[in-house]
This record gives structure tokens, C-alpha cells and sequence, in this order.
């Protein structure tokens, strides 16, 4: 009987044998303190610069979700839990406070088709010191967890790059639970695009220093500092879209975008969204990884924003109360670093000096009181006795 022979034996070579050579350095005070040492050296320094950088950018914070219940009718000041002023904390300047107004609005035909009264929010807010640019303009949301995996699944990419897939199709893939409504397929489909966020936010609108002042009154009306969305996502997100082939009989809007379209349908006046075009789809459609994030809205990359008031009105449509979320506005300028995030700075400056303490504390009790190392000579001698005595 001939003994088969086995093909999926291992090559003979060191790497398959497991055999490639290793440098297995021995621990020893003479190698190891220094580490602590030069960690310190490295990591202390670089967390300073990077908090430095972090403190130099201006950031206003204003939370808004509440505008709609807390706010009155008359400009209120906003509670300071709403508010967070970089240049204010950094001056210790509490004159100047933020005011909120509450309205409820209603849009003209070209911005409202179904003539629908939504509410909206009037922000006041005061700079402290003069914003260089570029300034950027993000809302921020809290307990909103885009990477959960069945969301970040619900959308179909060949949909979105033009092609007129079948309901069956898009059942079949990531849109199953928002393909169709009644038969008829749903322009995007999927759960990122139906949450789409579409709360809207104005230009800003600077006024008179005196606090509690209309905007509406022409007196009080001064120059607009406008934000562009053109450019606002990333360059490599436009080659994911194209304009869709479906007719406009074929397919209706996403159930959360109905009222912006008569009827909930799309028609030659209110067609679909060039998605290719839409930087505030592109950039709400790049899910993010945790479930507190800001997106970019607009930016002004050469006006800078001077000392003074400011109002922005929001329309706020987005609902964010029923999952215990929040909704903010940010206004930022950036440094070389990115944008404010003092954690990272601080984080390398506790490891730096944790390692510089360790460092010192391990140095001294090497010193007083010195552990007798075994010779190599004398260990590999050892070794050496242990195996022959095993055999």
C-alpha cells in the first residue's frame, strides 16, 4: 500500500518554517529609561505646539435646539449652557450676550410649494476680536449615529451615478427598507438620504452694536457676509454622482424631503437633486464615524468678520428631539493644525510628562537601590544546562 503523498506540505524556506531571524533586544535600566526620557523630550513640546495652535482658533457654539420652545417672539438671551464663545472665555468678557427670537414663517412659492408655516430660529451673537479667513460655517449634531451598520448600508451607488435601476433591483440591495412608496421608486433611495439635513441657515447680517435690535427695521440693517456651498466636500466626492436617467413620472422624492416639493412629487419646476452638483448631499451623504460630528455648510474663504453683531436665521425642520439629540451652529476659523481640538494637545502633554515622571522615579530607584543583573555569559550557560538536563 503506497502512502499518498501530501501537496499542501510547506515550502523548506525560513520564512515558511517560521524561522527568519529576529532581534529580541534584553530589557535592561540602560534601555529602558532612556525611552521614558526621550518620549517625555518628544511628546511634551509637540502637545504644546499643538494646543497652541488649537487656542488660536476663534470658535462660536450656539445650540439652538430648543429655540423653538424656550425662545420668545422678542429677542431673549440665549441660557449660557446654549453657548460656547472661544475669544469671550479667553478675554473673560461677559458684557456682551446672545439673544434668540422664535417665528413662524412662511416662505414663498419658489422656496415653499405646499405653502406649509415652519419655524424659525433668529440668532444674535457678538465677536469678541476680528475673524481672519477662511471662516467656515458648520451645524453640529449629538446622539446621531450614522455608522450604525444598517444605516451606512441604505444607499445604492449605481443609483446615484445616474443609472434608472428597477424597484426589484434596489430592493434586492442596500435600499430594501427605502426603495418604493405605492410602486414607484423612491430618487434617492436609502435611509443617509432620506435623513438628509435640511434645516437651512441665512446669511449672516451684521447690526448695530446696540443689543435686542430687529433685524427687520431697515436702521438696524448692515452689511451681509455671505457663506458659498460650492467646494464645501471633499473633490473626490463629486465622482460618485451623476445626474439621474430616471423620468420624472418614474420616481418620487424620499418621504422626509415631500414638503419641498408640490405634492411630494417632482416635477419639471421642482426636478430631483443633480447630486453631482449638490455639495450639501455630498457632504451629509459621507456618513461619519461617530455619533457626535459637525459637517461643513458654507465657507468664506476672503472676507474676514469684524468686531461687532451679527443675526442669522435658521429654519428649523430638523427633528432632532425624538432620538434625545442635539443640533448647534459653529462658526470657526482654522489654524495649521485643523480646527479647534485642544484634546489632542493636552492628551500628548500628559503622556509626555507621565513619561518624564516615570522617567525620574525609575532613574532614582535604579540608583538607590540597584537590581544585580545576570551576566549574558552566565544566563546562556544556564540555558544551556536546563536543556541537557530535560534530555
Amino acid at each position: 500500500m503506497t502512502e499518498e503523498k501530501k501537496t499542501r506540505k510547506p515550502g523548506g524556506s525560513a520564512f515558511k518554517q517560521q524561522k527568519l531571524r529576529a532581534c529580541q533586544p534584553i530589557i535592561t535600566p540602560k534601555t529602558i529609561f532612556p525611552l521614558f526620557f526621550f518620549i517625555a523630550i518628544i511628546f511634551t513640546p509637540l502637545g504644546g505646539v499643538l494646543f497652541y495652535y488649537s487656542d488660536k482658533v476663534s470658535e462660536i457654539v450656539i445650540d439652538y435646539t430648543f429655540c423653538d420652545i424656550e425662545a420668545n417672539e422678542t429677542f431673549s438671551i440665549i441660557p449660557s449652557e446654549y453657548v460656547s464663545n472661544s475669544d469671550a472665555d479667553n478675554n473673560n468678557d461677559n458684557t456682551h450676550c446672545f439673544y434668540w427670537r422664535k417665528l413662524n414663517i412662511t416662505h414663498p412659492y419658489s422656496k415653499n410649494p405646499n405653502n406649509i408655516t415652519i419655524p424659525q430660529c433668529s440668532i444674535q451673537f457678538y465677536l469678541h476680536k476680528r475673524m481672519n479667513p477662511p471662516i467656515y460655517l458648520y451645524y453640529r449634531l449629538t446622539n446621531f449615529f450614522q455608522n450604525e451598520r444598517v444605516y451606512v448600508k441604505s444607499l445604492d451607488t449605481d443609483q446615484l451615478k445616474g443609472n434608472d435601476l428597477s424597484r426589484h433591483h434596489l430592493e434586492k440591495g442596500g435600499c430594501e427598507s427605502m426603495a418604493q412608496i405605492d410602486g414607484i421608486i423612491i430618487y434617492p433611495c436609502g435611509l443617509i438620504a432620506n435623513s438628509l439635513f435640511n434645516d437651512t441657515f441665512s446669511d449672516l447680517t451684521r447690526i448695530n452694536n446696540n443689543s435686542n435690535n430687529d433685524i427687520n427695521d431697515d436702521k438696524n440693517k448692515g452689511e451681509i457676509y455671505q457663506f458659498i456651498s460650492k467646494g464645501i466636500s471633499n473633490p473626490t466626492e463629486s465622482a460618485k454622482y451623476s445626474p439621474t436617467k430616471y423620468n420624472l413620472t418614474q420616481i418620487r422624492p424620499p418621504p422626509n424631503w415631500v414638503l419641498r416639493y408640490p405634492n411630494g412629487t417632482y416635477t419639471l419646476e421642482f426636478p430631483p437633486i443633480n447630486p453631482k452638483e449638490d455639495d450639501h448631499f455630498q457632504v451629509w451623504m459621507h456618513a461619519a464615524g461617530l455619533p457626535i460630528f459637525r459637517k461643513l455648510y458654507g465657507k468664506n474663504e476672503t472676507q474676514g468678520l469684524e468686531i461687532g453683531y451679527y443675526q442669522v436665521d435658521i429654519d428649523t425642520v430638523f427633528p432632532v428631539k425624538g432620538y434625545e439629540g442635539t443640533k448647534a451652529l459653529v462658526i470657526s476659523t482654522r489654524s495649521p493644525i485643523g480646527g479647534k481640538n485642544p484634546f489632542l494637545g493636552v492628551a500628548y502633554i500628559i503622556v509626555g510628562c507621565i513619561s518624564g515622571i516615570l522617567g525620574v522615579l525609575f532613574t532614582i530607584k535604579h540608583f538607590m537601590h540597584p537590581k544585580r543583573l545576570v551576566k549574558k555569559r552566565l544566563a546562556a550557560w544556564k540555558i544551556k544546562k536546563g536543556k541537557k538536563t530535560n534530555e
